[in-house]
């Protein structure tokens, strides 16, 4: 990280109307009887490439129109069948042999195949791919660096092979980085492919107005059935308020992250209706410990003679431990929930949701005690504490529907213990481009979960791997080679007693170090008119769209 009855002559009449007001949302007139979803997100699309992205708002678009080898259930993260059509396994664990569906189509008519796939795949791992340079790949660092290569076998047959055994590797095959993209649309777009998407999905790329809209339309030519929507639109309205006014009003049909405060009135109102569930997901506060990896080798491995450089925003306090540790002891976590987030979350002590495997109970979550975090500041030499800069997200997340408000609390409990924060706020693409690369002294971030892992949590966020200045996911550039020894050591046994082992030790370190303030483990909330059927909350906040229908 959700109820009315409006025709089809009604909805296309609301379509043409709202079309009037962002210019470009339907290509020529809309016809009565087409059947259009308007979705208002929270912000706009960073880029539209599967691979080359990190955040929700670009995947919830490319969900819609890309597929990989395999993908979840609906309602789970186990595993089924998707662009392959099975799989086999060698008795080692490092071979993977996938057979591909016949009879594939790419949108830009092209046919699916062993080539699209191992293109998809070695342009993010071959650093001499010609298309390489086009992008980050962020994501392949943080969950497929046990990836050897992806080898052709046939026109319909192909091979992954690991360099060691990934107890997580089938259930992040599903994940958005390895969907297939269309080689030839790549070779026609070039470094711009990511503007003009193209996959095998159910639905096709019609146009993107920057920070306005994104529409989407049936494709009628799927190898499943076809779309029952016949356009597919996500509207950026940044304000929870003005997202529901929009919902009430039928000027779109669904919404994410509503306000908890609006709950009572949506369960009140017969033409809306509310979906909620559990989050897998953390939101938390970053503090930048410091130091990261400078990727600049050529072959993107990291400097030998100086693997640790300062990140930009180095600050001596912030890089003091028992700093970090009077931040996590100023902070009343248990308001925050209580009032911000209005019953809709837990308090978070670990940064993984409690339900995951390993999970660590036993720890002591940081008390809120102004008092100790005082006695901290003047210990490490910070008698009078110091100034410093938050960063706090411009848009709603699954794991924080508010940031602004929450950002606003903390500053008001650093200034009670004398740390004066600056809010520093800038447009979501460049808030995530410059928090990977470093230059935040603190932010406000998260993450929902993509795999149902906990090495999608634990390496991702907090291991020394994930620390690279410019694609970091460890945002808060704390480096711990016996965190990262852990968490490499869980991701290469099958034995959950082990691998939950691993991870709780980890999580003690992480611990100590208060490296992040972990806020909370917020549910999953989505909002639709009622007459909008067929949506299923995914426990990885992900947004498919292929099975919904308007009455």
């Amino acid at each position: 990280m959700n109820k009315g009855k409006v025709g089809l002559l009604a909805i296309g009449l609301c379509v043409i109307m709202v079309g009037a007001s962002f210019s470009g949302c339907v290509e020529g007139p809309v016809e009565a009887e087409e059947m259009v979803l308007i979705f208002g997100s929270s912000g706009d699309a960073k880029r539209l490439d599967p691979a080359d992205v990190t955040d929700g708002e670009s995947i919830q678009r490319m969900d819609n129109m890309f597929e990989g080898l395999v993908e979840y259930e609906p309602d789970s993260t186990e595993i089924k069948p998707c662009l392959a059509t099975s799989w086999d396994t060698s008795e080692d664990g490092l071979n993977i042999t996938f057979n591909l569906r016949h009879d594939v189509k790419f949108h830009d008519g092209t046919d699916f195949d062993a080539d699209a796939v191992v293109f998809s795949f070695a342009r993010q791992y071959d650093t001499t791919h010609a298309y390489h340079d086009y992008g980050e790949w962020a994501y392949w660092g943080y969950m497929f660096g046990d990836v050897d290569r992806m080898e052709k076998i046939n026109d319909y047959a192909v091979k992954l092979v690991l360099k060691r055994t990934n107890a997580a590797i089938m259930t992040s095959l599903a994940m958005f980085t390895v969907c297939i993209v269309s080689p030839t649309n790549a070779e026609q777009w070039g470094e711009d492919a990511f503007k003009h998407p193209v996959g095998t999905g159910p639905f096709k790329f019609v146009e993107w107005v920057k920070d306005d809209h994104i529409t989407l339309e049936a494709n009628n030519d799927y190898w499943r059935e076809t779309p029952k929507l016949d356009k597919l639109i996500f509207r950026v309205i940044e304000d929870p308020s003005a997202r529901l006014m929009a919902l009430q009003t039928k000027e779109i049909q669904g919404m994410e992250y509503p306000d908890p405060s609006s709950f009572d009135a949506i369960e009140a109102d017969s033409d809306l209706k509310l979906l909620t569930q559990p989050g897998m997901n953390v939101g938390y506060l970053a503090i930048n410990c410091g130091y990261g990896y400078n990727d600049t080798n050529e072959n993107g491995a990291h400097d030998s003679d100086e693997p640790w450089v300062k990140t930009p925003a180095y600050s001596e306090p912030l890089a003091n431990k028992k700093v970090r540790q009077a931040i996590s002891h100023a902070i009343d976590k248990d308001s925050i929930v209580d009032n911000l987030y209005k019953g809709t979350a837990i308090v978070a002590k670990n940064g993984m949701p409690p339900f995951m495997l390993g999970y660590n109970d036993d720890i002591e979550d940081y008390s809120y005690d102004p008092a100790e975090a005082t006695k901290l500041l003047t210990e490490a030499g910070y008698p009078n504490g110091f100034t410093s800069t938050l960063w706090v997200m411009p848009v709603s997340r699954p794991y924080m529907f508010d940031p602004s408000k929450i950002g606003e609390a903390i500053q008001g409990y650093l200034e009670a213990v004398d740390i004066t924060v600056e809010i520093y706020q800038v447009d979501w693409s460049t808030y995530l481009e410059k928090t990977e690369a470093g230059e935040h002294p603190m932010c406000l971030l998260g993450w929902s979960g993509d795999n149902g892992d906990p090495d999608n949590f634990m390496n991702v966020l907090y291991g020394e791997n994930a620390c690279s200045i410019g694609t970091a996911g460890n945002v808060a550039f704390y480096n711990n080679s016996r965190v990262q020894e852990l968490l490499s050591d869980a991701l290469q046994t099958y034995d959950n007693t082990e691998r939950a082992n691993y991870y709780e030790e980890a999580q003690e370190i992480l611990h100590e170090s208060a490296s992040h303030v972990y806020l909370a483990h917020a549910n999953q909330n989505i909002v639709f008119t009622s007459n909008v059927h067929g949506y299923v909350l995914h426990p990885t906040s992900r947004k498919f769209f292929y099975p919904v229908t308007i009455e």
